[in-house]
């Protein structure tokens, strides 16, 4: 299917998020110069191909058996008139080769663009991700090595607290027993009967 310029005008682009991309009124008024441009070619065309056909017709009509001496002057001036506008018809082609290559051209740029910023922010989203999961190990393991810390302090502690608990119950048995042996002593040395003999 052939493109024309109403395929130029009426064509939709998606607008695309996340990335920066051309000004869309600076786009739409340089298709406005292409579609001018490639109507005035297509008209150019047409008239071109209007007057081929015109001579054409004109050199069939001139070459009936009435008219022999006119045949050939009208023969002559055909291939003279062709001449040109085979080169007038080939400009208008070149013209549209043109435009349609540089339509090419900047769509193969845009999406080259497009491809240069997709791996672009995949890489930096790949690097961010990186620095974060090693800045999160790294803090756990801060975070591990002051837990591990906390603990043998609080060991150390209860160790500590263990060994008070030990010698204090020590001291305290110590201290009680001397103070039995006190009473007992007391009691024997000024002859009362001991508790334990009456029986409480």
């Amino acid at each position: 299917m052939a493109l024309t310029p109403d395929d130029v005008v009426t064509k939709q682009f998606q607008h695309v998020r996340f990335k920066e991309g051309f000004d869309p009124d600076e786009v739409d008024d340089f298709l406005d110069e292409i579609v001018v441009e490639w109507r005035k070619t297509i008209a150019e065309n047409d008239e071109l191909k209007a007057k081929v056909a015109a001579l054409e017709s004109g050199s069939a009509a001139s070459a009936t058996p009435a008219a022999p001496v006119e045949a050939a002057p009208v023969a002559e001036a055909a291939p003279e008139q062709s001449a040109p506008v085979a080169e007038s018809s080939a400009a208008p082609a070149a013209a549209s080769a043109g435009i349609i290559e540089l339509a090419q051209r900047l769509h193969d740029e845009h999406v080259a663009e497009g491809i240069a910023q997709r791996d672009q922010l995949i890489s930096e989203a790949q690097s961010q991700a990186t620095s974060i999961v090693a800045e999160a190990e790294a803090r756990g393991r801060e975070e591990l090595e002051r837990l591990n810390k906390e603990r043998g302090v609080l060991e150390a502690r209860i160790t500590e607290l263990r060994n008070f608990e030990r010698d204090y119950r020590t001291q305290l048995r110590s201290w009680m027993e001397g103070k039995l042996r006190d009473l007992e002593t007391t009691a024997t040395s000024s002859g009362a009967t001991p508790v334990s003999a009456i029986g409480l």
